[in-house]
């Protein structure tokens, strides 16, 4: 199955009744999205061994929550929508979207709150991108979104993907559509702007009891896939659970065989407080032994880009 998003006055009665009951994608609820993920962040930082990496990063993120704010993005996304759904594309392609110049101020706005709770190493590079001309912080964007992590340094790539989520966020926030599950494949890529998740959450709340959904590392949108299936290449064959502690873990990884690959899962019923971001970076134990096992991550977490 694959989710496609179409201006909302082409779903059929039937479809909207059926989008009730199972939505196929949740749009970012911006209010409070960072300094929640901020405050789960300190609140595992106080008993992991990767504490002070785990404050860096609330750090961040308490400063995108006041970037978001600072600085709300008008966008008119009707025509973009129109003619993505004609071409079965995500409205907010990360390969084919035209990004604007809104990016950019926001890297600089967070760079100015930032600068003030950075010393060493990391007041360093803020200082380097505040410096980097607008073909400079483009071409770093490019390479991110390309996957091509070589081409930006690890100290620098946080930084620069805090503030492209946001723009991606707010954009996703301002659709003016709905989703339709359809056949198809590539399910695990987000319908929104086709990045790949950070992890998946087990939903606890009304309406979405049990139900799974991969969460977007940039845009902050949520999509639906059932739990019977691996989220990479959707076999049911060999899929495998594995915990640090007990099957009663608010996180685990989940396994394929197929194509070798896993993705997390956080179970809300068994914690409430489980954040996608802040628990994956926290549980990095696991993926240490989910390698060891020799499986490879399908996902990607904004601040722990490959080559960290």
């Amino acid at each position: 199955m694959s989710i496609r998003i179409i201006p909302q006055d082409q779903l059929e009665k039937s479809e909207k009744h059926t989008a009730e009951q199972v939505p196929p994608l949740l749009f970012p609820r911006l209010k409070n999205l960072y300094s929640r993920r901020a405050a789960r962040l300190r609140d595992l930082a106080a008993k992991n061994p990767l504490g002070d990496y785990l404050r860096f990063a609330a750090v961040i993120a308490e400063a995108q929550e006041i970037v978001l704010y600072d600085h709300p993005l008008q966008l008119d996304l009707q025509q973009r929508l129109t003619q993505s759904a004609e071409q079965g594309k995500p409205p907010l392609d990360i390969h084919t979207y035209p990004r604007d110049a809104h990016w950019q101020r926001l890297l600089h706005s967070l760079i100015a709150e930032l600068k003030p709770e950075m010393s060493g190493q990391a007041l360093a590079v803020l200082e380097n991108l505040e410096k980097s001309s607008t073909t400079e912080l483009e071409n770093l964007a490019h390479a991110l979104l390309e996957g091509d992590f070589a081409q930006v340094s690890s100290d620098k790539s946080p930084f620069i993907w805090a503030a492209l989520s946001i723009y991606w966020a707010q954009m996703a926030a301002l659709i003016p559509g709905k989703a339709r599950a359809e056949y198809g494949e590539h399910r695990q890529f987000c319908p929104v702007c086709a990045s790949v998740p950070v992890t998946s959450v087990v939903h606890m709340s009304v309406g979405q009891q049990g139900l799974r959904y991969l969460h977007c590392n940039l845009c902050e949108s949520e999509w639906y896939v059932v739990r019977s299936k691996c989220s990479n290449c959707e076999q049911t064959g060999d899929l495998h659970y594995w915990s640090l502690d007990s099957e009663k873990a608010a996180v685990k990884a989940e396994s394929c065989g197929d194509c070798g690959t896993y993705l997390k899962m956080l179970y809300q019923e068994k914690d409430p407080a489980v954040e996608p971001v802040a628990d994956d970076l926290a549980s990095l134990v696991l993926d240490a032994r989910m390698e060891q096992e020799g499986f490879a991550r399908s996902s990607l977490n904004p601040f722990m880009f490959p080559g960290d």
